[in-house]
């Protein structure tokens, strides 16, 4: 079945369009720390806005309201004119929407604003298909939860996907059904999400390499010290899906010492009850170039340590030896996309 996209929409001019974005950003201090993911989004904002829609769009920042993508609106204003809406419930965010000129764009305040988002809530997913004549997804990294702004708006409108969900579709094709050797590495720290990415993928790929907090939990699996790194809590035995012999875990990691100040390199059996791992070792990631070199497909998701406390050298050297193969390279994610781009320009 064709995936419908915003090139399948006929007559875009003057119809109002509900676009869902992903704009979770990091910021600090008021400013955007990485803009990669706005940037990504710019395409199907200046495709709409080109075809003369009106363009009202929704996206959330961080976990909960606590968060404003005022910063993101202030961002896409040096490019385009975007209004901003403090809130998305008031009969104020109803006329700036209904009052949008043609090619007119304006970002409604976090969706998290309302609870009623995470729990897919009709009335709500009603309300907000209430500000549009179609819809737009191009928000991949949420795509899988079960929200009222990516799944219970599409019982009221129209649905396409915008440029970028039609672009990792195609790379997901290609991973689907790949060329062999296939290697899948496995970052990032949610469980609840990466543990359907594994069992997909040990049917499909060659071998898997598992780093980040899922690596954590091979590890307690296994009954090697942890110390105070995180470790998911789950109801499910890791150790059987050893026993394909597909699965690569690191065999050296970084770790903080107890007093959260020193990092050193350590083997897995030197790893004290006061340590906490934060990144793969350089071990690991030399003994994966035999992997990488044969490998003809390579598809990664999720950073390889703790990234948001500054631990990406091992994400760094994996993506250097990657873009030194020849291997159809498929990577998603943002934190490592800001790694890329840290690891392209030098930083």
């Amino acid at each position: 079945m064709k995936l419908p996209t915003i090139k399948d929409i006929k007559n875009l001019k003057g119809k109002r369009v509900v676009l869902r974005l992903d704009f979770n950003v990091p910021i600090k201090n008021g400013r955007i720390v990485e803009t990669m993911r706005i940037d990504r989004a710019i395409p199907t904002i200046e495709y709409l806005r080109k075809k003369k829609a009106r363009i009202v769009i929704f996206s959330h920042i961080g976990k909960d309201a606590s968060s404003s993508l005022k910063p993101v609106a202030q961002y896409l204003s040096k490019t385009m004119n975007v209004g901003f809406v403090p809130d998305f419930r008031t009969d104020e965010a109803r006329a700036i929407a209904d009052c949008l000129p043609e090619g007119g764009v304006v970002l409604f305040e976090n969706l998290r604003l309302d609870d009623l988002e995470t729990k897919n809530d009709p009335a709500f997913a009603k309300y907000l298909a209430s500000f549009g004549e179609v819809y737009v997804n191009d928000a991949f990294a949420v795509s899988h939860r079960v929200h009222a702004s990516v799944v219970g708006i599409t019982k009221f409108l129209p649905s396409y996907a915008g440029f970028l969900i039609a672009d990792e579709v195609k790379n997901l094709s290609l991973a689907l059904k790949p060329k062999h050797p296939f290697l899948f590495i496995l970052g990032g720290a949610k469980f609840e999400t990466k543990m359907p990415l594994m069992k997909k993928f040990m049917n499909i790929a060659d071998q898997i390499f598992v780093g980040g907090v899922l690596a954590n939990d091979f590890f307690h699996d296994m009954g090697i010290e942890t110390g105070k790194s995180f470790v998911d809590k789950y109801n499910f035995k890791l150790t059987p899906l050893l026993k394909k012999r597909k699965i690569i875990l690191p065999t050296d990691v970084v770790v903080k010492n107890g007093d959260g100040i020193k990092t050193s390199v350590k083997n897995l059996s030197e790893i004290l009850s006061g340590d906490s791992i934060v990144d793969v070792g350089p071990e690991t990631i030399k003994n994966l170039a035999p992997v990488l070199k044969k490998a003809k497909l390579i598809v990664w998701n999720g950073p390889l340590g703790f990234y948001e406390g500054g631990f990406d050298k091992a994400t760094i050297a994996l993506l250097k030896a990657i873009t030194e193969t020849r291997a159809t390279s498929i990577i998603g994610g943002g934190d490592i996309g800001l790694s890329f781009r840290r690891q392209a320009s030098g930083d």
